[in-house]
Formats: C-alpha cells, sequence, structure tokens
C-alpha cells in the first residue's frame, strides 16, 4: 500500500477539522462544493458573492478647522498672506454590496458617503457608475445607493438572528484601497453595542476588517449576506481581531423604510428606563436579570396611553425577549408609526401585558428664516426618551439632518444633542431658539456618543 505524502495528510487534516468543527445545522454546515477534490477551498462561493461586492469612492467638500488668526484681515493684512480657503476636497473609499440586481440598489455605511457630492460605485469588473443617494440613517450607519446598469449581480441575504457564535463567517471589501480582498474568521459574539451609534445591535467577528471594509460584505459558508462590516475596535487604526457588522436584519428593516420614505421614520414608546440589574433584581424581589426597569413614563406618550408605570420591568414587546435598554430601544426604533406594540411587564412582581400604538416623535424644525443660517435643514426636538443621554443632560436633539444642507456642511448629526450655544446653555427649545437668533458665529457644545466636541457655526 502507497503512503500517503505529507501534502495528502495536511489536506486530510485541514478538511478533517473544517467538518468537525462545523456541526450539521442550517447556518454552519460545510457546502460540499467547498471541497475541491482533496483540497478544501472557498473558491467555489466567492466566485459568486464577489460579483456582488462594490467598491465606492465618494467626493466632496468639508469646512476646514483653522485658527481665527489666519483670515483675520489684520492679521492677513500685516503678514502680508492672502485669504485661507474655507473648504478643501474631501475623498472617502470604502465598499457596498449590491442587494437588488433589478433595481440596482446598493448598501454601504452612511459614513462612507457622509457629506458626498459625487459618489462613485465600481465593480469587479471595471465598470464604474455614478450613484444616486437614495436615503441615509446615520444613527444606524447605513445608506441606500442606487446604479442604472445591466449585468449585476445581488447577494441572496441569510436571517441574521440564525446566527452563533463560532460559525464561519468571511469578510470582503476593499481595504486600504485593496480591491476584492478577502479575509476569513468566526463569530465571536452577537448583540454588541456601546459602539457610539444611537441603534447597535452588532455582529464580533475576528475576520480581519481594515480601513476600506466599511459598507462591504460579510458572508456565511453558503455565500449569503449576514452582516455589512463597519467597524473595529483598535488602538492603532489597523485590524486587532474585533470587528463589527451591522446583522442583514437590520439593514433589510431599515432599507426597507428607506425605499419607502427616503429616510426612516421612527415612533417611539415614551420610557426612559435602565437595565435591570441583579441588584435591582433584589430590591424589585425578582428572580430574573433581565429586562428594564420604567424610571419615567413620558406623559401623553404610547407607554402612558397603555397604562405602563414608573417601577415596572419590561420583560418582552412583541414576543421579542428585552434583555436591556439597547435592546428595547432596537425594537422600538424598528418598529413603524402606528405599529402595535405587545408589551410583557411586571408590576410589583406580577405579570401584566399591555398594548401600546407606537406613536411619532415629536420634534420641531428651527432652522427657519429667524434663526442662524448655519443651522439651515436640520430639525431640532427635545432629548428623546430612548436616547442614551436622556435623563443625564440638558439640551436640544438634532432630529434630522438634510442631506447636503448647511448644518450638515457645518457637521450636525442626527443624535447630536447641543448643550450649549457660545458657552451659554441650553434648556430647551425655547432656549435654544432664543440663543440661536444672532447673525454672527455659534459655538456649538455638543454631546456625541460618549464624547463630546465644539462645532463653530459661521
Amino acid at each position: 500500500m502507497k503512503k500517503p505524502s505529507g501534502k495528502t495528510l495536511a489536506t486530510l487534516f485541514v478538511a478533517g477539522l473544517l467538518c468537525t468543527a462545523l456541526p450539521m445545522n442550517a447556518q454552519a454546515a460545510l457546502p460540499a462544493e467547498l471541497l475541491d477534490q482533496d483540497a478544501p477551498t472557498l473558491a467555489p462561493m466567492l466566485e459568486r458573492v464577489l460579483p456582488s461586492v462594490v467598491n465606492i469612492v465618494a467626493t466632496g467638500e468639508v469646512e476646514m478647522q483653522m485658527h481665527p488668526f489666519f483670515n483675520d484681515p489684520f492679521f492677513r493684512h500685516f503678514f502680508d498672506m492672502p485669504e485661507q480657503p474655507r473648504k478643501r476636497e474631501n475623498q472617502s473609499v470604502g465598499s457596498g454590496v449590491i442587494i437588488d440586481a433589478k433595481k440596482g440598489y446598493v448598501v454601504t455605511n452612511h459614513h462612507v458617503i457622509a457629506n458626498a457630492d459625487t459618489i462613485l460605485v465600481r465593480l469587479g469588473d471595471d465598470r464604474e457608475f455614478e450613484a444616486e443617494l437614495i436615503g441615509a440613517d446615520p444613527e444606524t450607519d447605513i445608506a441606500l445607493l442606487k446604479i442604472e446598469g445591466e449585468r449585476l449581480t445581488a447577494l441572496p441575504v441569510a436571517d441574521s438572528d440564525s446566527l452563533r457564535v463560532g460559525d464561519f463567517v468571511v469578510a470582503v471589501g476593499n481595504p486600504f484601497g485593496l480591491r476584492q480582498t478577502v479575509t476569513s474568521g468566526i463569530v465571536s459574539g452577537l448583540g454588541r453595542h456601546g459602539l457610539g451609534k444611537r441603534y447597535e445591535d452588532f455582529i464580533q467577528t475576528d475576520a480581519s476588517i481594515n480601513p476600506g471594509n466599511s459598507g462591504g460584505a460579510l458572508v456565511n459558508l453558503k455565500g449569503e449576506l449576514v452582516g455589512i462590516n463597519t467597524a473595529i475596535l483598535s488602538r492603532s487604526g489597523g485590524n486587532i481581531g474585533i470587528g463589527f457588522a451591522i446583522p442583514t436584519n437590520l439593514v433589510s428593516a431599515v432599507s426597507e423604510q428607506i425605499i419607502k420614505h427616503g429616510q426612516v421614520e421612527r415612533g417611539r414608546l415614551g420610557i426612559i428606563g435602565q437595565d435591570l440589574t441583579s441588584e435591582l433584581a433584589k430590591a424589585f424581589n425578582l428572580k430574573r436579570n433581565r429586562g428594564v426597569v420604567v424610571a419615567q413614563v413620558v406623559p401623553d406618550s404610547a407607554a402612558d396611553k397603555a397604562g405602563v408605570e414608573p417601577g415596572d420591568v419590561i420583560v418582552t414587546i412583541n414576543d421579542q425577549e428585552v434583555k436591556d435598554f439597547a435592546q428595547m430601544r432596537n425594537i422600538v426604533g424598528l418598529m413603524r408609526i402606528g405599529d402595535k406594540a405587545r408589551i410583557e411587564l411586571l408590576r410589583d412582581g406580577k405579570p401584566r401585558i399591555v398594548s401600546a400604538t407606537i406613536q411619532a416623535a415629536v420634534e420641531e424644525n428651527l432652522a427657519s428664516s429667524d434663526l442662524h443660517a448655519g443651522l439651515t435643514g436640520a430639525a431640532f426636538s427635545e432629548i428623546d426618551p430612548s436616547h442614551p443621554l436622556a435623563g443625564r443632560v440638558e439640551g436640544v436633539m438634532v432630529a434630522k439632518v438634510e442631506a447636503g444642507s448647511a448644518a450638515q456642511r457645518a457637521g450636525l448629526q442626527v443624535g447630536d444633542v447641543i448643550t450649549s450655544v457660545n458657552r451659554k446653555a441650553v434648556t430647551d427649545l425655547s432656549s435654544f431658539r432664543d440663543l440661536t437668533r444672532s447673525t454672527g458665529k455659534l459655538l456649538l457644545h455638543v454631546r456625541r456618543g460618549n464624547g463630546a466636541l465644539f462645532i463653530l457655526i459661521r
């Protein structure tokens, strides 16, 4: 009997490792086509996937941040310096995924195309198309583009709720401008949040995701889209094995609203709450430590009309388990105005079910003729109860920013909380209105995610 070579033994070992590491279920089973003769390979699957992943180049102008001295007339005259340009051209490079070949829909990250005047989509076969921005949702970092072209290939979309920690996944994109790059890994975690976006339910993976991968595809071994690559956790800017993708179920829900309305029309439940910790569970004499404790109910809100009270513990919404406040915000944030929410809660330890009708979020457009021109295109509201800063700071929330508007060019983003104008505190919409009627420069102090910054409105 002929003794097998070292190469053959190594191939058999890898094939055996893959087959034993992947349990035979609908999500993680190893497709037979991945075994090319006696060598395991992802090539057949990737041949179908690669035509659907595109390169995106977004070009636009951004305001230059410079010291006021450089544009001071006396300073420039004294040093015989020309006036400095206030804007410069900025180019952002990322990735995208074709999700509808007939209609030419391409999904990517909002941060890839933010502030873009022109968006170029380049396919794997080197065809190029100028894309139309259908709409974007900064709060989930999702944007939807449309291109007019023939012979487009769309990726089939999988149910991201079926993902499990340990499932094998492949990331496809254009990191550092290296087009059609593929990396592989596993799902390292699910339901991650805390990255600064308002609605978060990230897939964590150790498949390498680097700058330029944003908006690219995370696929399972069947070549189905399970997520849109969006961020990494890194101190150096390079990949350290902790990357994040937006799950397809969230992407699909947001995309459907963008197609229908041009934006995401979110409703609100009207609850300010906190996670049910083990300490709170003991205080409420409960045996569970998952859920949301209602700290405050907004008057005349959907929750108020449904009979929700402070001290209630919400455990499910429409039969979806509510593990924490972030998850509850995601569930409600994807519901449409007028939808019914069946809420299971505990009151004094006893189960109770109430029904609420999701209402429109209250917002007031203050970017009118009597306000500063630099705020044109933005809508402002009181801080939404579901906002992470609700109950923690005073100010007004940026509820809407129109693409290409003066407010967007200034750097305002949806979800920003403005706490002061020219170092004077903003307490509500009325005070914000009074402080922004100035015709001079406005210095806004803005809370964004876990940080803060100043934005100068000229």
